[in-house]
């Protein structure tokens, strides 16, 4: 699922209160490498019993649990409550620290764990209250039959940890028990339902986007903002549906509707200039359809949307940062184009790189399937959720990738100790407290208070607590008072039916029984991809996406006003879908669903922007042309295309600049004649990446607010509030950035390929502009701005990679560490070397099919990758190949622990056995469960 897990603590808070944690794990562990008995036996007591029988009380018949040669499990059971209770125990095998963890992150928990470092994060998830949603849906909105799976998985698990001593549960629990008292609760099946909510945070949309584009009012105009933020290229990046819109006398999607969609209008809803009558910065301020705004207002604006950024910033990034390189790649092409006669269904989502993976591989096997029986499963899931979320059944197959829709939005509230303002009258806050317990200290308690929009996320900070106080606001705005307070809505937020669809996605049989169980498949909203043993291949685009009565959602709204409240969601009847769409194929790589002028509602105004999708579109059209026909292998291949778009522009006029310096000379050279790919061994890819990262800086990066830079990236600029000319009293001052690397700006993705696209064909534009430096002239044109970035990059590289050009590679560069989520993320190199796994060398790049995401603001680490791999071979189901970033195991010294991650990384896949004589071929060690 794209893109957003074995959740870590925060990224920056808190590492001083683990580092006594760290180094205690050293003393435990280093027994492991000396030979000691007490380490080795802690270590191996953790490891999962995988052979003989054992038997559980909970079952009412026998169970088999058969695995592979990489330890991915198969279950085998009578009836439905044995399977997903064989489930439990399985994962919790091998997996459960990583489902502890992950569900002390949805309860906001974590300082239970990790100390009164995390007590920050758990406020701001305690304020959101992802738990308290998840309790509601399992109380009141899910089916009966999801609540009995749900509750014979927690059996499972429950079996797991019956009489066991954490430390025979996983080796960190060992290290915790030294430094806290620490104990494992039993699983509950509400803990399996919040994992969806964690999900859903990280698939968000658009809510980092949302607040850049207020930080960014502090430097830019709406114009320039406005070309930071193009609109979706349509004529060169196909949408996922290019036919069909909302039939209006029916208000259904027709799938094979014509016209161009003119009579529907544009897509858009009013206020949608980035700075207008939505925004903060431009012409009408935040307040209504007469406001003004001021230097020093958009200033104060700024620092408190950056507080907000900040706070997100501190929440565990269970998938990766969240922005515009995060997504997924599926595809899925009809029979009359493959040499099997039957679909081929291709899937790789995008996340960050976790140790272990998000992914867990297992199939779940009814060995008779019946009215009730009725599961034959096998695919991807989640540890801690029963059930599959990706994979294939006995009739159809399915893949996921982020729709990214638009289903978040911050209003400014006007508050007072009464409550908040809506037209004009005060409304009383919605106030629960919340006590968070801390280990080795004393319990926290706090507020959480809520307005009709949401929970104010404002007052988990005191730079927060006095947001608004200069914001730019209209005349219509009330006024100022102590400032204006920040509240989420989301629609997470409310109780959904998507552990129910996922169940009926297991067991759909045809397009018909998948698009109604997707009905339910509420958040995160998920492009859906199809495919059938008939031959079929469809595309539903499910969620519960808002319909604003004003605004566009891309920048906070006024919270007093109840013209910008959500009037309801999208139905699903007109959300848009295919089937058997006349050019054979279909592909969703996170581009726009359907173009604007062919749909009446906002989906969205931040699409990803459609370069991988595109290049995916060009090779199927490429290898089916003529009447070729596209193998299993040629998907393989097609997964691992790592051709960097944004060189096929920029490296021809990189060729034509007139370099006389020797040196920057020889690192062009390595440009000519490449075909544009980025393999690991590739000199041209590093020097290339280098430029572009460094046009990036020069061009826009320098250009843009502290609070949207990365760390440590400080630049003497002119102060935002200055007016005149730069003198004595109006003079140049040093400004570091302040955002976490892995989400500053320009992160280099394909919504910065097409700001760039356009001004290449410009010798001249305020964004090749650059002042002179002790070293560098100003640079007043395109190719003199290019000049000095391939001189930047040159020399860049040669402090990192060395002087001789014919020594470098991508790879070196671009490289890929696994890191233990909670004890190898800090602390001593040793204890990093033993949790830990890694470097390896990657190719592939941003915005790649191949997708090994870096951030240009950052560096070269990558930060995202595709986190498995699957291809599909719809109906001889045995001929499927899969593959994993990580391995079965979450015990860190397990043969499992990362016995995949080579073969990722080379691009392989493994077979994927789903028959029973397929399984019992491949299967290494069969575990039977007993009552």
């Amino acid at each position: 699922m794209p893109s957003n897990t074995s959740a870590p603590p925060a990224k920056k808070k808190g590492r001083r209160a683990r580092l006594l944690l760290v180094l205690l794990v050293l003393v435990l562990v280093a027994g492991v490498g000396a030979g000691g008995y007490w380490g080795v036996s802690t270590v191996r007591a953790s490891f999962p019993q995988t052979t003989g029988e054992i038997r559980l009380d909970s079952l009412s018949g026998q169970v088999e649990v058969k695995r592979d040669a990489t330890g991915v499990p198969q279950i085998y059971a009578d009836n439905e409550t044995d399977l997903f209770r064989a489930q439990g125990y399985v994962q919790a095998q091998d997996r459960f620290y990583e489902m502890d963890v992950r569900r002390h992150v949805t309860a906001g928990r974590l300082s239970e764990m990790f100390g009164e470092g995390q007590v920050e994060t758990d406020s701001f998830l305690r304020t959101l209250g992802w738990r308290r949603v998840a309790q509601e849906e399992y109380d009141k909105v899910l089916s009966a039959d999801t609540k009995k799976y749900l509750q014979a998985y927690a059996e499972g698990v429950n079996a797991y940890l019956k009489d066991r001593k954490p430390g025979d549960v996983s080796v960190e629990y060992a290290a915790l028990a030294l430094t806290n008292d620490y104990a494992i609760e039993p699983w509950t099946p509400v803990d399996s339902v919040a994992w969806l909510k964690a999900m859903a945070w990280d698939l968000r949309g658009n809510m980092q986007d949302e607040i850049d584009r207020s930080l960014l009012t502090s430097r830019l105009t709406p114009a320039q903002i406005k070309q930071l933020y193009p609109e979706y290229p349509y004529a060169l990046h196909q949408p996922i549906v290019d036919a069909g819109k909302v039939d209006e006398s029916t208000g259904k999607f027709d799938p094979k509707g014509g016209g161009d969609g003119d009579d529907l209008g544009t897509g858009e809803t009013p206020g949608t200039d980035p700075a207008g009558s939505n925004g903060t910065g431009g012409s009408t301020g935040t307040g209504g359809s007469n406001g003004s705004t001021g230097s020093n207002g958009s200033q104060g604006m700024s620092s408190q949307l950056s507080a907000l950024s900040e706070v997100l910033d501190g929440v565990p990034a269970l998938l990766g940062p969240n922005g515009n390189g995060i997504g997924s790649n599926s595809w899925v092409v009809a029979g009359k184009y493959t040499t099997s006669g039957k679909p081929l269904l291709a899937n790789d989502p995008h996340l960050a790189p976790q140790l272990p993976s998000l992914w867990y591989q297992m199939g779940l096997h009814c060995r008779s399937v019946s009215a009730t029986c009725r599961y034959d499963v096998s695919g991807y899931t989640f540890s801690g959720m029963p059930g599959v979320i990706i994979g294939h059944n006995d009739k159809i197959a399915w893949g996921l990738t982020n729709l990214g829709a638009d289903v978040t939005d911050l209003y400014l509230e006007k508050i007072g100790p009464d409550g908040y303002l809506v037209d004009g009258k005060v409304k009383p806050f919605t106030v629960r407290e919340e006590t968070i317990k801390v280990a080795g200290g004393a319990d926290r308690k706090i507020t959480v208070r809520s307005t009709g929009h949401g929970p104010l996320v404002s007052d988990r900070s005191s730079e927060l607590e006095t947001v608004g106080q200069k914001a730019p606001v209209g005349n219509a705005a009330p006024d100022r008072g102590t400032g204006y307070g920040v509240s989420l809505q989301w629609t997470a937020l409310q109780p959904g039916r998507s552990m129910d669809a996922i169940f009926a996605i297991d067991r759909a049989k045809d397009f018909d029984t998948f698009r109604a169980a997707a009905r339910n498949f509420e958040v995160p909203s998920q492009n859906l991809i199809y495919a059938d043993t008939e031959g079929h291949i469809g595309y539903q685009s499910p969620g519960k996406i808002p319909q604003r009565a004003t605004g566009d959602g891309t920048l906070p709204a006024p919270g007093w006003d109840s013209k910008y409240k959500w009037k309801g969601y999208i139905p699903f009847e007109q959300l848009p879908y295919e089937y058997n769409p006349d050019r054979g194929y279909i592909v969703t790589a996170n581009q726009a669903v359907i173009d604007a002028k062919k749909y009446p509602d906002l989906l969205t105004k931040d699409w990803g922007y459609g370069s991988r999708s595109q290049r995916i579109n060009d090779l199927i059209e490429s290898k089916t042309k003529d009447g070729g026909k596209i193998s299993p292998d040629d998907m393989r291949t097609m997964q691992t295309d790592n051709r960097s778009e944004i060189a096929t522009l920029l490296n021809p006029l990189l060729l034509k600049i007139d370099i006389a310096d020797p040196h920057v000379r020889e690192a062009q050279k390595l440009l000519e004649g490449w075909d544009y790919t980025q393999e690991p061994d590739s000199a041209a890819a590093a020097y290339f990446n280098a430029v572009w990262r460094n046009v990036l800086k020069l061009a826009f990066g320098n250009k843009l607010p502290k609070e949207v830079r990365a760390e440590g990236d400080c630049i003497n600029v002119r102060p935002a509030d200055a007016t005149g000319p730069v003198d004595e009293q109006n003079k140049l001052v040093r400004e570091c950035g302040q955002r976490d690397p892995d989400s500053a700006q320009p992160d280099g993705g394909d919504r910065w390929y097409e700001v760039v696209r356009p001004l290449l064909k410009q010798e001249k534009s305020e964004w090749w502009t650059t002042p002179g430096t002790r070293t560098d002239q100003a640079t007043e044109t395109r190719d003199q701005l290019l000049a000095r970035a391939m001189k930047d990059a040159r020399w860049e590289l040669t402090a990192e990679l060395g002087k001789d050009v014919s020594t470098w590679s991508w790879g070196r560069l671009h490289q890929l560490t696994l890191k233990n989520q909670t004890l190898g993320t800090a602390g001593p190199g040793v204890v990093r070397q033993l949790l830990n796994r890694g470097p390896w060398n990657l190719g592939g790049g941003e915005a790649a099919v191949d997708a090994t995401g870096w951030n240009a603001a950052g560096g070269y680490e990558v930060i995202w990758v595709p986190s498995m791999r699957m291809v599909v071979n719809v109906g001889d189901w045995d001929k499927s190949r899969w593959i994993n970033l990580t391995g079965a195991s979450g015990h860190a010294f397990h043969t499992h622990y990362t016995d995949q991650t080579d073969a990722w990384a080379r691009g392989d896949l493994y077979d994927w056995a789903y028959g029973k004589a397929a399984v019992d071929a491949a299967t290494k060690d069969t575990l039977v469960l007993r009552p």
